[in-house]
């Protein structure tokens, strides 16, 4: 049982991190299902791999907490209106997803859960990072006007061409048409939700097609994480709503042992998590989304690797 404990505390570490760096958390699992595998049942298994997004999801919650309760004391009569104007983006945002995702949830499992659809979908999103970061790098050169001062990277970080990828990404996300979550528009909102919808197929990665949505859309690296993760909240506790109620409703109860793994699973998630997203937000301050794009693929390779000489 200890055993079985420290493998599902493994899992929770993988999703910890991969559920919130735009990298794919179902292309990490399978691979480490390959090394690492659960002695449970099939249908405990496809339950665990879902349900434990509650714990990483708890980290959002906690994190950005103030941010998401319009009922805050300290928060005046504008910042409630503008805290429920945000979770009525939120909540429409996830409709698409919804609407789509929901009825095709099956028909996804039994026909896209392959290694080779995976490792694809891990490349050509790879690739679509590495090329809208550097198209945004690129345009961030052109004299478009000079942006708000304070807004600007910092003369040093401009001035200095050895930081070259550095500046020429702040100075991106200082031209952005949406640098504050007070200037994401309805319209804008939404259509990051309908890029939601890709992350149906596996390995295309959550948090991955949304910040890429949000990039094309004319948000900065911060505002498409941040909203990110706020998406995540309704989207990741539905699936798992979803799930569970798919378990029981095949005639499957819990057992204590299976019951604490995955309790240990969510919490490592969870404890995780809380690191995870830290780090995420801080790298965008500094850092566009290339080095995820570049694994990304690394990673895309490696699975078609490993099952090809399986």
């Amino acid at each position: 049982m200890l055993l079985e404990l420290i493998k599902a505390a493994i899992y929770g570490v993988v999703e910890g991190i991969t559920e919130w760096l735009p990298i794919s958390s179902t292309g990490h699992m399978l691979l480490l299902d390959q090394f690492v595998s659960l002695g449970v049942s099939q249908d405990f298994w496809d339950m665990f791999l879902v349900v434990i997004q509650l714990g990483a999801i708890l980290a959002v919650v906690v994190l950005f907490f103030h941010d998401l309760n319009p009922l805050a004391r300290d928060k005046s009569k504008e910042e409630r209106r503008f805290t429920w104007s945000l979770w009525a983006k939120i909540v429409v945002a996830c409709l698409p997803a919804a609407v789509i995702g929901i009825p095709l949830d099956n028909w996804m499992e039994r026909h896209l859960g392959s290694p080779f659809v995976i490792a694809a979908a891990l490349i050509v999103y790879g690739v679509a990072f590495i090329v809208i970061e550097g198209r945004r790098a690129r345009e961030a050169k052109l004299p478009v006007g000079p942006a708000p001062a304070h807004l600007a990277a910092p003369a040093d970080v401009v001035g200095a061409r050895a930081s070259h990828a550095t500046s020429a990404g702040q100075l991106a996300d200082a031209r952005a048409r949406v640098r504050s979550l007070q200037e994401l528009g309805w319209g804008t909102a939404i259509g990051i939700g309908l890029f939601q919808v890709l992350s149906i197929v596996p390995g295309t990665s959550r948090s991955g097609s949304t910040i890429i949505g949000g990039l094309i859309l004319g948000c900065s690296r911060a505002v498409a994480a941040e909203f990110t993760f706020f998406l995540a909240v309704p989207v990741m506790v539905g699936a798992s709503g979803l799930r569970l109620v798919k378990y029981v409703l095949k005639g499957n109860g819990f057992a204590p042992d299976e019951t604490l793994i995955l309790l240990v699973g969510c919490l490592v998630a969870f404890l995780v998590s809380l690191a995870a997203i830290r780090f995420l937000m801080g790298f965008v301050k500094r850092h566009d989304f290339r080095p995820f794009g570049w694994y990304r693929i690394a990673l895309g390779v490696a699975v078609i690797g490993y099952f090809l000489m399986a």
